[in-house]
């Protein structure tokens, strides 16, 4: 007989959580229950899962009980707060927030790169940052084929990541500033920082607040936890992270360094025409490149505008593009459950 899970969303009313509901609806495995957890805000209200009413509950410990598959998405918080609490009623909790990211003894998992990371969780398993992800998706099979020591990010990241509140700020900004009116910033680039700036129109070279070396939290998640992903310590990483006045669509350029001499970028763009979870658009005759708009509802990492470096023969740039909600978030956690269960390890 086929097992059956009961799987539960916390922050089920969120943009991320949202989507996970949406995707859940056509995943590989069997679904009996569902269980969508918020704050006491959103307690009572329904949502619509594969046609019936879901009455959300306002998440508590005991929430948990006979849970086999928990979804976080509601910050960090209350991942904290109640992934152990999750835990202890024997749940598996996939998290999306950073609580975990760094831990030790949690793995970080993006499937298409290093699924058997997931038989070493002790309860918790991180979903990566959502630059992240599309980034090491794509390098992974060029450093499986051909090695990897040098990687230099640019990111140009939709306001999405940055929530709701960042989305309706775009959209008001855009439109004062379309009608002549003033404005007064209020959430760009970090809601919790000491200044706010303009995002319509304009692009801030900062996500997330400074760390004592001058890169961003953001910057910093991108270093650290591509070489905990990818299991080496010895790759180089540096990251620029910029956000820009898109809703959805995480963009990237991407510079390596391969370790082997004489590859050709038609070899890179046959690995990647190959890859799972990877779509290569790369015709620049054509013009055909991925951009952000395309990308936006779709749940692959798109890649093009593969090409040689001009001085260093082992040295190539990229574009990598993806809808951060997705890949980027949602989609890449239910792909760890979908593993999860394919690899019977629930």
């Amino acid at each position: 007989m086929t097992k059956s899970y009961h799987v539960a969303v916390v922050g089920a009313t969120g943009a991320v959580g949202t989507q996970m509901i949406q995707l859940l609806e056509d995943v590989t495995f069997s679904i009996n229950e569902v269980s969508f957890l918020s704050s006491a805000r959103s307690a009572g209200k329904k949502l619509t899962f594969r046609g019936e009413e879901v009455i959300i509950k306002e998440a508590t410990p005991e929430s948990f009980a006979g849970v086999d598959i928990a979804l976080f998405s509601a910050g960090g918080s209350i991942s904290e707060r109640f992934a152990k609490d999750a835990v202890a009623h024997g749940a598996i909790v996939i998290d999306n927030t950073s609580a975990f990211r760094m831990h030790p003894d949690v793995p970080l998992v993006v499937p298409e790169v290093n699924p058997e990371a997931l038989r070493d969780h002790k309860g918790i398993i991180a979903n990566p940052n959502c630059s992240t992800i599309q980034m090491v998706a794509a390098l992974q099979p060029i450093r499986a084929a051909f090695g990897l020591n040098r990687i230099i990010v640019s990111t140009y990241q939709a306001v999405s990541g940055s929530g709701i509140q960042a989305i309706e700020e775009l959209q008001t900004q855009s439109q004062a500033i379309l009608n002549g009116e003033d404005f007064t910033p209020a959430v760009m680039p970090v809601k919790g920082d000491k200044k706010h700036f303009q995002i319509a129109f304009n692009a801030l070279p900062q996500i997330d607040v400074f760390t004592d070396n001058d890169y961003t939290y953001e910057e910093m998640k991108m270093v650290n936890e591509t070489k905990k992903i990818m299991s080496d310590t010895s790759i180089k990483v540096a990251a620029t992270c910029v956000r820009i006045p898109v809703i959805t669509g995480h963009s990237e350029s991407v510079y390596i360094e391969v370790d082997q001499d004489n590859v050709k970028v038609s070899e890179v763009q046959e690995l990647l025409r190959n890859a799972p979870g990877v779509v290569l658009e790369d015709d620049t005759a054509n013009q055909v490149y991925p951009h952000a708009a395309s990308s936006a509802g779709k749940k692959e990492v798109f890649v093009g505008r593969v090409r040689h470096d001009l001085d260093d023969s082992k040295g190539f740039h990229m574009w990598i593009v993806s809808d951060n909600l997705l890949k980027g978030a949602a989609w890449n956690s239910i792909q760890i459950a979908e593993s999860l269960i394919e690899q019977e390890i629930i």
